[in-house]
């Protein structure tokens, strides 16, 4: 039996090993960049030179009910705070701030969006339309008129909510039910619980008589 001294030892040592790894984590890097550069739609910059905002204040520009508003804010900041906080555009409401209660609702380039669930940096170049639109001169829209003549609202916190859904649903479709209207507004909670005003004024705007 030869001894241990004269066997040559077998396997990778750890410095092979460290090197071997390496060496691998480099190629990885490599095809992955790669696989961005190939990856990358056509017209559009490659991810590394894609600019990075913040941590601080960055510039924006915000189409606010046909106005074009600049301000200065981080990165984080969401579209509800950026139209209350920056611009002084206060008709959407913070309520619940989580995304369920529907008082934050702004339209989207037409469609409903909570905006406290949303980056403002996110709504530059889309028109954003808020509860002010819905007056115009003085005169307010036919939905908020309703809301008037029906006395659908109570505290006043979740309406703004339900006039901006209520309208982008008759927007994109002026002969909607007032089961489609109702549908529509599924993202929008009253806690004071004036669902039954509401109905007579969805179902007023929809040129419906109200079922008992």
């Amino acid at each position: 039996m030869s001894s241990s001294k004269d066997s040559p030892k077998s396997g990778l040592s750890r410095r092979d090993f460290l090197r071997a790894g390496g060496a691998a984590a480099t190629s990885v890097t490599g095809l992955a960049g790669a696989t961005l550069e190939t990856q990358a739609q056509p017209g559009q910059p490659p991810a590394s030179h894609i600019p990075v905002l913040g941590p601080g204040p960055a510039k924006i520009s915000l189409n606010v009910n046909g106005r074009e508003m600049s301000t200065a804010v981080e990165p984080r900041v969401t579209l509800l705070d950026a139209l209350r906080n920056y611009l002084d555009v206060t008709g959407c409401k913070r309520v619940c701030d989580r995304g369920t209660c529907g008082a934050c609702t702004v339209m989207l380039e037409g469609k409903p969006v909570y905006s406290c669930s949303m980056l403002a940096v996110e709504a530059q170049g889309k028109a954003i339309r808020t509860a002010e639109s819905l007056v115009d001169g003085g005169k307010l829209d036919p939905v908020p008129e309703k809301f008037v003549q029906f006395d659908a609202q109570q505290c006043g916190f979740c309406t703004p909510g339900f006039v901006v859904a209520m309208r982008a649903v008759l927007d994109r479709n002026p002969k909607a039910t007032p089961e489609d209207v109702e549908q529509g507004l599924q993202g929008n909670i009253c806690r004071c619980g004036t669902y039954e005003q509401m109905r007579d004024a969805i179902y007023s705007l929809c040129n419906r008589p109200r079922r008992s």
